[in-house]
């Protein structure tokens, strides 16, 4: 099989990214960003969806997408599970590169960082504030095992909510937050012609310099 997809193309036509005109921090560019993609969704568009880049056990890379759930001068904030294939990769290699998509407003940012886990009362915090099926799903999952089929895992859902309608549920001490804590931002802006505005903050020692890449 084989489909061509040379015909697949957009034309981009929105203002310039200008050094002119960014602020000195890219938080302040990330959060300008956000709220203009957030601003031209017309349904409920995850617009906090990024992948994560990490590198795997078996030495080669591993991208998926989580929900960014905080974003400050910190860092960025998601949850998971400390047991799945991200969780044991960030163990071992604290290093990961995080990216954002928007098409509505024809952006991307990239970001790389090192990744940590967060104080376990912000994860408590956040825990409890998700709906209760959500909290049942994060203590049965055993996230990236293999398990034996879809019944088997709604038939382990079903016997805990049974349970948790008379108990209460408690935050698994495997399941918690991460922040990646940037020393690398670039910021994408799609133009005519694909002479696209590349962007790039960068961490030198408590200043961020910045400078632009060829598209």
């Amino acid at each position: 099989m084989n489909i061509d997809l040379s015909d697949y193309r957009k034309n981009y036509k929105k203002d310039a990214l200008l050094e002119t005109k960014v602020p000195e921090e890219p938080l302040k560019l990330f959060h300008e960003w956000f709220k203009e993609e957030k601003k031209s969704c017309y349904n409920n568009d995850e617009i906090n969806a990024m992948s994560i880049s990490s590198i795997g056990e078996d030495g080669g890379p591993e991208t998926r997408i989580v929900l960014l759930k905080e974003y400050s001068k910190n860092g960025f904030t998601f949850y998971t599970n400390y047991y799945s294939f991200k969780g044991r990769a960030i163990k071992n290699n604290p290093k990961v590169c995080i990216s954002f998509y928007w098409r509505n407003t024809d952006r991307q940012v990239i970001v790389k960082g090192s990744a940590s886990k967060i104080k376990k009362e912000k994860s408590d915090e956040y825990f409890y504030k998700r709906p209760k099926g959500h909290q049942i799903g994060s203590f049965i999952s055993k996230q990236s095992s293999i398990i034996y089929s879809r019944k088997f895992l709604l038939d382990q859902y079903n016997e805990w909510n049974k349970f948790f309608n008379k108990n209460t549920i408690k935050r698994p001490f495997n399941w918690g937050g991460y922040i990646v804590k940037p020393y690398k931002i670039e910021f994408w802006q799609g133009q005519e012609n694909r002479l696209h505005d590349r962007l790039v903050y960068i961490k030198k020692e408590k200043k961020w310099i910045i400078y632009r890449l060829s598209p």
